[in-house]
């Protein structure tokens, strides 16, 4: 953590800027532009406090119209002094993240990025993994999207044959499984591999992960030219088939470098006012996929801004490759140094690259210009759609915020409630709820529906969350009245609730809404953009339902499977599924393979087996 050398403090009640400014220091560090309450509403850095700070408030600063508005609201001015500017871009950082300012850019990117990984076991395991990394294995990205991993996951696989079931799994097998019968794995599980053989796989895909793919190709021709001349010419096949595989795929990359690096291309464009970044990764040379963000308080933002914003917010909690390519030129030093610091390695930024480089930009550029007008055309969508909504049921103009809430069950079982939130003209994941409806007579959606809105409300009611302006219910007249009974016992029988009833023939575009207010039931035309916006979250509340109570209504039926077996307790129980690889494997499994299991006795197998089937 940064430590500042110097704390200098102005938000006092009667701001004086001129004195403020006066006694800053000619010293890199950190201010903080607070407000008339003493909130932050800007954070920035300087290699000059002094000159950086007094900038704003001069009459020919040249500021943007964003910029202006902030300087307006300013009634107090917080420095912080460090040791250089990169000390200052980090600290920055973490402040920009933890305050939240209201004018500063602001990238929302906090989901981990996945990695191939190859555990350290003595039989490596090539697996999937997000999250913190563990000295004993080694990784391999990150990648822009868990599919990217997935594939390159596919490709080892095909090509490598190395073990991706997981060590309760490999520890218990007793005969190959349905990967190596498909030649996906060499079944080191029994032994169908030896050690030396397996390492050496394990060594190519490793190199393949690397970029170091003709290193691979030579192996293996090596490999497949001394099995032929032993004779082994079922050994010399399969390397045949691995080197046509890796050719194959080599001709199928799209973007591939000749040297093998790592590097992110970074390109960021603003148009009609709204600003996106593209986030190209290339990892051995090769092009592993891109991610486009869309920062917050970006609004005529400068792209110079933007870039500096996103690498350095983008980079705070995962290191940088040696080598990140920009489209705009950047305070290139600092940011260099504060990325190296963060990486524990040298990080070069460059913003002019040629040839190959330059074309990788484009690229990138490219795709940010489209994801930035899809995501214009995706606002003036739903925009009228909100817009033909407020019209329809005759809410507020501010109106924006839609709730939805279906019921889930299979004749009665594992009910789920589900809530669903539409705001800011999109549908907020983040703020989705599932219910676990519990004491209640099976089947009843009417008291489903009244405990999972009674357990909403209740808590905002409470303080905590906001009230929607709109409520759908996915049902009748049944389940409406539910809800306005839940509201009207907690204070709330002023919201508007709608519910949406099945069409005709359950066809979609034939929905009756009943507006609970007046008793009303409305038939919109099925081209109607408000019964769009109403059918694309009605079906995103039933299907978060769906999935909720599969989920759980699956973990009730494995738990209860073998729990209901007498003589089958958990230890028993923990055996079986370890060796057969879950309740699935049980199930396959005959007689015979059940009473190989330590302490299955054969009449105790055949219980197992009746009860199953």
């Amino acid at each position: 953590m940064i430590q500042p050398v110097a704390l200098s403090e102005t938000a006092n009640a009667v701001f004086n800027l001129e004195e403020t400014v006066s006694n800053l220091p000619h010293r890199p560090g950190v201010y903080r532009m607070l407000g008339a309450g003493g909130e932050v509403l800007y954070v920035g850095k300087a290699l000059d406090l002094r000159k950086r700070v007094s900038s704003y408030f001069q009459k020919s600063g040249g500021l943007s119209p964003r910029i202006q508005v902030m300087v307006a609201q300013v009634r107090g001015i917080e420095t912080t002094v460090t040791r250089s500017e990169s000390e200052a871009l980090l600290l920055e950082n973490n402040l920009i993240k933890g305050l939240a300012p209201r004018y500063n850019i602001l990238y929302r990117d906090d989901k981990s990025y996945p990695y191939v990984m190859l555990s350290g076991h003595r039989f490596p395991r090539l697996g999937f993994h997000r999250g913190a990394l563990d000295k004993a294995n080694r990784y391999f990205g990150p990648f822009p999207h868990a599919s990217s991993v997935r594939e390159s996951m596919a490709l080892l696989q095909k090509v490598f044959r190395l073990r991706t079931c997981e060590d309760t799994v490999f520890s218990n097998r007793s005969r190959p499984c349905l990967l190596h019968q498909i030649r996906r794995c060499t079944a080191p599980c029994v032994g169908l591999v030896d050690e030396a053989a397996y390492a050496a796989d394990v060594r190519d895909a490793t190199l393949f992960l690397q970029g170091r793919e003709d290193e691979v190709l030579s192996d293996m021709q090596r490999r497949m030219a001394e099995a032929a001349e032993t004779l082994d010419y079922e050994r010399a096949a399969l390397f045949r088939d691995r080197i046509r595989s890796l050719q194959a795929i080599r001709e199928t990359q799209y973007v591939s470098s000749a040297k093998s690096l790592d590097a992110d291309v970074v390109a960021v464009v603003n148009e009609s006012g709204l600003t996106a970044v593209n986030l190209v990764m290339i990892r051995g040379g090769v092009h592993r996929g891109d991610r486009t963000l869309f920062p917050q308080n970006a609004r005529e933002a400068d792209e110079r801004d933007a870039l500096e914003a996103f690498l350095s917010q983008h980079y705070l909690e995962r290191p940088a490759p040696s080598l990140v390519i920009v489209n705009r030129p950047v305070e290139a030093q600092a940011l260099s140094e504060a990325l190296g610091a963060q990486s524990g390695t040298k990080v070069q930024i460059v913003h002019n690259p040629v040839a190959e480089r330059r074309v990788w930009v484009e690229m990138a550029e490219q795709n940010a210009r489209l994801a930035l007008r899809q995501r214009l055309a995706t606002q003036a969508t739903q925009e009228a759609r909100l817009g033909a909504l407020q019209r329809a049921l005759g809410l507020a103009e501010g109106a924006q915020r839609v709730e939805c809430f279906d019921i889930s069950h299979t004749m009665g079982e594992a009910t789920v409630a589900s809530c669903v939130v539409y705001d800011r003209g999109a549908m907020q994941n983040s703020e989705y709820r599932r219910y676990n409806i519990n004491g209640i007579s099976p089947g009843d959606d009417y008291a489903a529906m009244r405990q999972a809105l009674e357990r909403r409300y209740r808590r905002l009611v409470e303080g905590e969350g906001r009230l929607p302006d709109v409520l759908l219910i996915d049902g009748g007249r049944g389940q409406v009245s539910s809800a306005l009974q839940v509201l009207a016992e907690l204070g709330l029988s002023g919201l508007p609730v709608v519910g949406v009833a099945k069409g005709e023939a359950r066809k979609a575009g034939l929905e009756q809404l009943i507006v609970a207010e007046t008793g009303e039931v409305l038939r919109l035309p099925s081209d109607d953009p408000a019964l769009h916006l109403i059918q694309q979250v009605r079906d995103e509340a039933h299907r978060f339902a769906i999935t909720g109570h599969r989920n759980r209504r699956g973990k009730a039926r494995t738990a209860s499977s073998l729990e209901d077996v007498p003589g089958i307790g958990a230890t028993r129980r923990q055996r079986l599924l370890a060796r057969f690889g879950g309740l699935k494997g049980v199930v396959a499994a005959g007689v015979d393979e059940l009473a190989q299991v330590e302490g299955i006795s054969r009449a105790l197998a055949e219980r197992v087996y009746q009860h199953l089937h």
